[in-house]
This record gives structure tokens, C-alpha cells and sequence, in this order.
């Protein structure tokens, strides 16, 4: 495991102010860092803020409170000439690939767009050939250049906003759900193509996403948010074997395995009730209303976010020797069973 931090994000709080004093709570004092060359994935339901702090880190939503670090600097407190100069080593994938891509605008526009603003290129020339050899490292050709977005399939949109996001070589980027938009027959494709370019040209990424099994496939780490919350961080494969919080064990599983056989045998975890608003989380821990082990310091204390083993870091009272484990009475209701889409 590379331990080179290259983006470190501190108790990092994202609140969309309502009116009359409320305060929706997306991002609510998170915390990890991204080794350089790894791919970090965040995931969780949709709702639980892993959107949002990717474009809080990106910069494209001013932080509430916390600190993000590129390079020992804060992108929160750069100047706009700080932020211009950001721009060319982080850059992002959007969820959408038509949305994302403007339809009045050639290929060639879409993707030398970056290099014009930044001014990479004196001459045409120099930045069609740059063009030229994005297309062809996405696995689309230079004849597509002069097309337009509704002219491609979903799988081929993605890989141009891919091309674009690689234009001003960054060294980090953070891809907002990319594949959940595309065929599934197209996922892994895309997925492979990240991985290869990863490779040849060192990148680091963070990647967002409600599909486990895919995020198992491509990251070295994870992290598990609800509510808003970080509740469990380590490596990929511990994750899946050894899971602690209540809520990463439901949503593993959640995940169908292709064998029927194993399919049938297996339990699959029910929690209850549905999930809270983030204008008015519950008090204590985010998930007691659901959990089926929730306790009744559960209601009255903020679990503290702590390694349990190395490199394996959950924010659960069932792990902190200090509260008392008799059972809460304040448990949701519903057996609702965990539907990840």
C-alpha cells in the first residue's frame, strides 16, 4: 500500500442553509486521506453525501467547516490564481456523460476546451494532435473528433468526458459515479479503461459509488458513509471479509451473489425504518433509529471515530469498551430491507 498522502480531507462539513435557521446537514464532519497512485472509494446510499463531498473537495461547493489538502494547501483557502493552477492537477468525471458534455460543441471542442483555457498549446496543430491522442487513448478514434455528443452511445460519452478530464494531465481524479449511468454490459468496460489509464500514467482516483461489487473490483480502500457520516474505513479486501458496522454489513448483504445455491443459504440483513432527514439527523449515532444493535448509549453519544485494527477505522458504539451495551429502546420500526440502486 502506498502511503504518499495526496489529498488529506479534515473534519470536512458541507450544510445547504434552508431559511428559518435550518441547516441541511450532506456532509457532516468527514475525514480520510487518498494515497497517491490508489483509488479510494466512498460509498453508501443514495442521500448519504458521497456526491457532495467530492465536489466540496473539487471546490465546485464551499466548504461549511474542515480543510481539504492538496500538497500541504489548503484548496479552501487558495487564492483564484491557486485555484486556476488546482484546476490543471484535479479534475473530475461526472455521473451524467450527455449532461455533462456540452451538445452544441464538437468532440474536439469538448476536449480542447481545458487546454485553451489554461494555454497549453501556441499553435492548432499541437492541440489537435493532443486531441488526436486523448481519443485514441480512450479507445475512440481521431474521426470522431468532429461529431457531436448525441452522435455516441452512453458508453462512448463517458469515455470522451474521460478524454477531457485527462487533457490537462492532473494528477487526481475524482470520479462521481461514472459508471452508474451506463449498460451494465458497458461498466466493466469503462471501469477497465480507468484502471489501464491509471496505470500508464500513475493516477490517483476517488471514486464515488452506490455499486459494491464494482467498488470492490477497483479500489484499494474504501470508506462507508451514511447520513452524511463516515461510519467505516480500510482496505478493500478487509472491507468485504471482516466488516464491523452494522450498517456496512447490511449493505454487503445486499449484494446478490451469482451462485443460487449460496444465494438461497445466505441471510441477508434486515434493518428498520427508514432513513432520517439530514435537515434534523437523529442525536448520537446517525444509524441507531435503524440498527438492529443499536444500544442506549446509541441516542445519547456521538460514537468516536477509532482504528480497530490497522488500517481499519469504524465509528460504532459496539467497539468502545466504555458504554454500557444494554439494549435501546429506541430502535426503528419496519423491517426494511436495504435496497442499494
Amino acid at each position: 500500500m502506498k502511503n504518499e498522502v495526496a489529498l488529506q480531507v479534515k473534519n470536512l462539513k458541507k450544510y445547504f442553509r434552508l431559511g428559518k435557521g435550518q441547516d441541511l446537514k450532506a456532509v457532516d464532519d468527514v475525514s480520510f486521506e487518498v494515497y497517491k497512485g490508489e483509488t479510494f472509494g466512498l460509498v453508501g446510499e443514495s442521500g448519504c453525501g458521497k456526491s457532495t463531498t467530492g465536489r466540496t473537495i473539487m471546490g465546485l461547493y464551499n466548504a461549511t467547516e474542515g480543510e481539504v489538502f492538496y500538497k500541504g494547501d489548503d484548496v479552501h483557502k487558495m487564492n483564484n490564481k491557486e485555484k486556476f493552477a488546482l484546476n490543471r492537477q484535479m479534475q473530475m468525471i461526472f455521473q451524467d456523460p450527455y449532461a455533462s458534455l456540452n451538445p452544441r460543441s464538437t468532440v474536439k471542442e469538448i476536449i480542447s476546451e481545458p487546454m485553451e483555457i489554461h494555454k497549453m498549446f501556441s499553435n492548432e496543430k499541437e492541440k489537435l494532435d493532443r486531441v488526436y491522442a486523448l481519443l485514441e487513448e480512450v479507445g475512440l478514434n481521431r474521426d470522431h473528433a468532429n461529431r457531436y455528443p448525441h452522435e455516441f452511445s452512453g458508453g462512448q460519452r463517458q469515455r470522451i468526458g474521460i478524454a477531457r478530464a485527462l487533457a490537462l494531465d492532473p494528477d487526481i481524479i475524482i470520479a462521481d459515479e461514472p459508471i452508474s449511468a451506463l449498460d451494465v454490459s458497458v461498466q466493466a468496460q469503462v471501469v477497465n479503461l480507468m484502471e489501464k489509464l491509471q496505470q500508464e500514467k500513475e493516477l490517483t482516483y476517488l471514486f464515488i459509488a452506490h455499486d459494491l461489487s464494482m467498488v470492490q473490483h477497483i479500489s484499494d480502500r474504501i470508506g462507508v458513509m451514511y447520513l452524511g457520516h463516515m461510519v467505516e474505513l480500510t482496505e478493500s479486501e478487509e472491507l468485504y471479509n471482516n466488516p464491523l458496522h452494522p450498517y456496512t454489513r447490511a449493505l454487503l448483504s445486499a449484494i446478490p451473489i451469482p451462485d443460487p445455491d449460496v444465494e438461497d443459504e445466505r441471510e441477508q440483513i434486515v434493518i428498520e425504518g427508514e432513513i432520517p432527514s439530514p435537515i434534523n439527523p437523529p442525536s448520537g449515532c446517525v444509524f441507531r433509529t435503524r440498527c438492529p444493535m443499536a444500544m442506549e448509549a446509541c441516542a445519547e453519544v456521538t460514537p468516536k471515530w477509532q482504528e480497530i485494527g490497522k488500517g481499519h477505522y469504524v465509528a460504532c458504539h459496539l467497539y468502545n469498551d466504555e458504554i454500557d451495551d444494554s439494549p435501546s429502546s429506541a430502535q426503528g420500526s419496519g423491517g426494511v430491507k436495504v435496497n442499494i440502486r
